[in-house]
């Protein structure tokens, strides 16, 4: 779903383009479901080791290198253990009715901890999409920014659940487009307009991230308001794993900086969250947000699982978690070079090119026992294609070897 990198809305724009995505990326998914790379149906096993059924008698174990939990928390005892017992205790998993209505005591005790453990106002959702779908037509409406409608910039590269809101927006206000990461353009966009809201990734889901400080200095010049979905940096960074960008905010949110986050990825549990400043801010989203008013809450296994986690976060084990992380990293660079070697982020993108050449790659890495993702348009432009791989906490170091020689493999062949 790429657009130029700037424009203005008006009734001649469109911001979707589904049938042409369709008609480009169709025939290299048909490719990729045929080779046996998508949609795997597998059983788990220890650390990130997962079985795949080929017949009634035979399965081929499999590490998985593909899955978020960059620090191995989503099958952690204490999580899954948390998550049992919440049941258990409330006896039913879900209740079907909208949060203005009737929540879960164990809800409002989570969002209370989330609260306290990053520092900020915190809104528990279903998945990080429902929260997005909640933030963005508010922020537009210009209620958080004193009744005067912001010019809407999005990240070219900003995360699909971000840019698939772009025409629930373009009704409220103007909407751009920029280049990746482009604080120039942002900045010449501040200068031209009173009221500016930007949206980007903390971390982005190909590998990269958003520069904060320079945002953050931006936000202190022209009164830039920051929405910053943070859902593959979560738990990652800070003492509390407060994030990547949450933990370069010390001094705290304000009323200018809403920060989206995964419950699943780094933290282990599930559902999404977003981080607010201001005591408004969280009555608005409690009365008018989309998935608050409309629809219901994370269920009760996902709340208790979410409950063990933030304990977690709170002990010595979460430090020791991001060195391991860290550390694998680290090795993956050592052998595998990679446009992102170096940096401390969790993903590594690997170009092919062609994306049948790309496909043809990560069979070759699954048949040798390691399941990686081809990556190809839309998730990446076209002529772009590649793997991507995660190393997480939860791998072990013969694990990291072995995926890196069969990728070295694959690309030599």
């Amino acid at each position: 779903m790429q657009e130029a990198d700037s424009g203005v809305s008006s009734p001649t724009i469109s911001h979707r383009n589904t049938a042409s995505l369709i008609r480009h990326a169709g025939p290299h998914f048909a490719a990729a479901h045929l080779d046996g790379l998508m949609a795997l149906y597998v059983n788990p096993s220890h650390g990130r080791a997962v079985t795949l059924p080929i017949s009634e008698s035979r399965s081929q174990p499999l590490v998985d290198f593909v899955r978020c939990s960059y620090l191995g928390l989503d099958n952690h005892p204490s999580i899954v253990e948390g998550a049992i017992e919440a049941v258990r205790r409330y006896g039913t998993l879900h209740w079907s009715c909208a949060r203005t209505r009737l929540n879960f005591a164990a809800l409002g005790d989570l969002e209370d901890a989330l609260s306290d453990l990053f520092a900020a106002r915190v809104i528990t959702y279903t998945t990080v999409l429902a929260a997005n779908m909640s933030a963005l037509p508010l922020i537009a409406s210009g209620v958080l920014t004193g009744g005067k409608k912001p010019v809407m910039v999005f990240d070219r590269y900003a995360h699909a659940t971000l840019a698939f809101n772009k025409p629930v927006v373009a009704e409220e206000c103007e909407v751009r487009t920029i280049g990746h990461n482009d604080v120039h353009a942002l900045e010449d966009i501040c200068r031209q307009n009173e009221t500016v809201a930007y949206v980007c990734d903390g971390v982005y889901s190909m590998g990269g991230c958003a520069p904060i400080q320079e945002l953050r200095d931006l936000q202190e010049r022209y009164g830039l308001f920051l929405y910053i979905d943070d859902a593959h940096g979560i738990s990652l960074f800070g003492e509390r794993g407060e994030g990547f960008a949450r933990s370069q905010m010390p001094e705290g949110l304000g009323e200018r900086t809403i920060i989206a986050a995964s419950l699943g990825k780094g933290f282990g549990a599930s559902g999404g969250m977003l981080m607010l400043g201001t005591s408004f801010q969280e009555e608005i989203f409690r009365r008018f947000a989309l998935a608050h008013a409309f629809s219901a809450s994370i269920n009760v296994a996902a709340i208790g699982a979410a409950l063990a986690s933030q304990a977690i976060h709170r002990m010595p084990e979460l430090g020791v978690r991001q060195k391991a992380l860290a550390e694998y990293i680290s090795l993956f660079d050592e052998l595998v070079p990679t446009a992102q070697a170096g940096s401390r982020l969790p993903i590594r993108t690997i170009v092919v090119g062609d994306e049948l050449a790309a496909i043809g790659a990560a069979r070759v890495v699954l048949d040798a026992g390691y399941y990686t993702s081809a990556i190809f348009f839309p998730t990446v432009a076209k002529g772009r294609a590649g793997l991507r791989i995660c190393p997480t906490a939860g791998h072990t170091t013969a694990e990291v070897r072995g995926v890196s020689a069969a990728i070295n493999r694959a690309l030599k062949g």
